[in-house]
């Protein structure tokens, strides 16, 4: 979907360009676009609240960018839809009809929203999408390298199987929300890394990124394959990596097999340290955060050279071409000090004393983490 040839200079490109004379400048006149002051209005979407990402870091670091940008005059309208599609489009009608400057929008379901997007857009209203892939015409596109993400996984679950590994290794897939553009390419290039090497003897699309659903849906593969069969677990995202450990548990499992995850969730990081999940996907939220602001302020002030500067990617949806876009890299977090520190730690997102809290103080002694 993506064009990969631009990647590797846009993900790598810093997000202050002052010292290119950008940040603040948007070229002569004849490359600007109406321009507004720093009184602005960002309107912020998230999809759900399962994920404790959305209210603990993406909106807390948009809201302090924008008023960073706009000498604290910029405000960040904030709304989660609670996985409800219809309730992010009233929400979305509720921006439009209160006119606020820009939208960033985390789509719910990519495809029900691109009436809204339309909508928004016809009312002058800019909108960027957020993490997720919307579909209508959005002006650009922040997110992580999602396709990375899933290639991430599965060599993860190589990397834990090992040298013995080999084609008759029976791996389960607890894949996201069918409704959700990223996992479509999460998963795609997860199989992409596993076939051949191993078999996908259960493959599962977990509506809305429930845990209980893909609890429920583990439990189905334990009875198909047997508790004992079971080589590793490629789970799309932490909280449904946790109602997969749950079901493994409950199933007599007592040798966790190597889960996979994404997202760094605190107890996520935790289950790592003790060994219960075998990796996570580091994604750095404030490096989106921050292009997402960006963009959002650039946008509406019309700061057009800082902008493209900003979007050297571009993608494809299922209704447009070439949509500029910014995409993050991501690294697998594991359980070593090294990863640990580089990722959660020196991001700012953990402190070591909220990860080796209580009963994980002994395993991050363990690895060095205190």
């Amino acid at each position: 979907m993506r064009h990969i040839a631009m990647f590797v200079a846009a993900s790598t490109m810093p997000l202050s360009l002052a010292g290119c004379g950008m940040l603040g400048g948007s070229g002569d006149s004849a490359d600007a676009s109406p321009t507004k002051g720093n009184d602005i209005t960002v309107g912020l979407l998230m999809p759900e609240t399962t994920n404790t990402r959305y209210a603990k870091f993406d909106y807390p670091m948009i809201k302090q960018t924008v008023a960073d940008l706009t000498g604290k005059q910029g405000q960040v309208e904030y709304q989660n839809a609670g996985a409800s599609a219809s309730k992010q489009a009233e929400q979305m009608r509720k921006m439009v009809a209160d006119k606020v400057d820009v939208i960033l929008l985390d789509a719910v379901d990519s495809h029900v929203i691109a009436d809204e997007v339309k909508k928004a857009k016809d009312a002058g209203i800019p909108v960027i999408a957020y993490d997720r892939l919307a579909e209508g015409p959005i002006d650009a596109y922040v997110s992580f390298d999602n396709e990375l993400v899933g290639q991430v996984q599965a060599r993860s679950v190589l990397e834990a199987l090992g040298s013995d590994a080999d084609s008759s290794d029976k791996v389960v897939m607890i894949n996201g929300s069918p409704t959700d553009p990223n996992a479509k390419q999460f998963k795609t290039a997860a199989q992409a890394e596993l076939t051949g090497k191993v078999t996908v003897a259960e493959s599962y699309d977990t509506d809305g990124w429930k845990p209980k659903i893909a609890e429920s849906n583990m439990e189905k593969a334990i009875a198909q394959i047997g508790k004992g069969n079971i080589a590793a677990v490629y789970s799309a995202n932490d909280a449904m990596a946790a109602g997969v450990i749950k079901a493994l548990k409950a199933s007599g499992v007592t040798s966790l097999p190597p889960i996979t995850g994404q997202d760094a969730e605190l107890d996520a990081v935790q289950r790592i340290v003790d060994g219960e999940q075998y990796m996570t996907v580091y994604k750095s939220y404030p490096d989106e955060a921050e292009a997402a602001a960006k963009l959002a302020v650039a946008k509406v002030q019309g700061k057009d050279i800082q902008f493209e500067a900003l979007t050297q990617d571009r993608v494809d949806s299922p209704s447009d071409k070439d949509i500029p876009a910014h995409l993050v890299t991501v690294s697998a977090l594991t359980k070593s000090k090294q990863s640990i520190e580089d990722t959660v730690i020196a991001d700012g997102i953990y402190r070591i004393s909220d990860i080796c809290s209580g009963r994980y103080k002994s395993d991050c002694a363990g690895i060095g983490l205190k």
